[in-house]
């Protein structure tokens, strides 16, 4: 089983949990491929009734089927956006409903006797969601570090998005254990644990085998491979073979091959893929 809680992250949860009471609404962003396990479940308790928006990014990467399945499954407790923060698709329909509920908030306000102020929203996520590119698309700017590792974000900040709203992010925050397997490996595969972690050969083989429950037309596209009815262990082998992932005398290198597929699945290369849809976890 894979383990994986950086002294970070316990920390900064509970900078998330002192820092709430500074905030207005919370922007829980998910991984579009994996939207059941990109979610922290400590985060129910820690919010319990903050507004929320939950937001879908990397939807690029994603079955665009599954996800609108996700999407009306999240839609009956929370306000759903789905976003590309690289590419700044749904952006405009996420800050329309941010300033929509802003605009309710201070209707309250001011209905308390105080003045309109400016709306305050703390942005939470696992590590590698996404979190930073969507910052700088809202904020018009490369404000903050981003890379395609987990754990960049180091520290909390303030970030002026409009004229009216300020953002506060905050590092990625994992759970303290995995208590189901399957939600260890869809992490692992998607970026959010660092590859150090975790066996890449076992993680390839484990979206193997996702990939050929959900269509292995798939990989005979990408690689031009033919797949009967082999299982996980003989497909990489004929993966590093057509990629190229060879030792001396001609024998696959399993290890390199593993890196080539998480790899082009993290990039897109195999296409839109989701690793789970509703009802198969929750």
């Amino acid at each position: 089983m894979i383990q994986w809680y950086p002294g970070h992250m316990a920390r900064a949860r509970k900078i998330v949990n002192n820092d709430l009471n500074l905030v207005d609404l919370v922007l829980e962003i998910l991984d579009a491929r994996i939207p059941y396990s990109s979610r922290n479940p400590d985060l129910d308790e820690l919010l319990g009734e903050k507004e929320r928006i939950v937001v879908f990014n990397k939807i690029d990467l994603a079955d665009k089927k599954t996800t609108e399945q996700w999407a009306e499954f999240y839609k009956r407790d929370y306000k759903v956006v789905k976003v590309n923060s690289l590419t700044g698709l749904g952006i405009k329909q996420l800050l329309a409903l941010i300033k929509d509920l802003g605009n309710e908030i201070n209707k309250r306000i001011v209905e308390k006797g105080r003045n309109r102020r400016d709306i305050r929203i703390m942005i939470i996520g696992i590590p590698n969601v996404g979190k930073s590119a969507l910052i700088n698309v809202l904020a018009g700017s490369n404000i903050t570090r981003t890379a395609n590792k987990p754990g960049v974000t180091r520290g909390r900040q303030w970030i002026k998005i409009s004229d009216d709203i300020q953002l506060l992010d905050t590092p990625g925050i994992l759970w303290p254990k995995f208590d189901d397997e399957d939600i260890a490996y869809r992490l692992a595969l998607t970026g959010a644990i660092r590859n150090e972690v975790f066996d890449e050969e076992e993680a390839a083989y484990k979206l193997i085998e996702y990939i050929l429950k959900i269509d292995k037309s798939v990989l005979n596209k990408t690689y031009g491979i033919e797949i009967e009815d082999e299982i996980s262990y003989d497909v990489l082998p004929l993966i590093g073979r057509k990629t190229g992932c060879l030792m001396s005398g001609g024998k696959v290198d399993r290890s390199r091959s593993s890196n080539r597929l998480i790899t082009d699945f993290r990039k897109g290369k195999l296409g839109g893929i989701s690793l789970e849809k509703p009802g198969d976890d929750n």
